[in-house]
């Protein structure tokens, strides 16, 4: 999907989510990256293949 150089991550690439945002949305809280990847503002994903990622939050912790 990626057309530049030096071309983005894959969708596979730990490191995916460095791709360059193609579609922005944030009055809907989403981008979509050149590697077909969704990433939403709560730092979830849904790859190009279907898989999702899980939001990666910090949760607090009750002392």
């Amino acid at each position: 999907m990626c057309s530049h150089q030096p071309p983005c991550p894959t969708a596979e690439s730990a490191q995916h989510g460095a791709a360059v945002t193609v579609r922005a949305h944030p009055e809907q809280g989403w981008s979509l990256l050149c590697n077909g990847t969704i990433v939403f503002d709560d730092t979830g994903e849904v790859l190009p293949d279907g898989r999702t990622v899980d939001p990666r939050r910090v949760l607090a912790v009750a002392a």
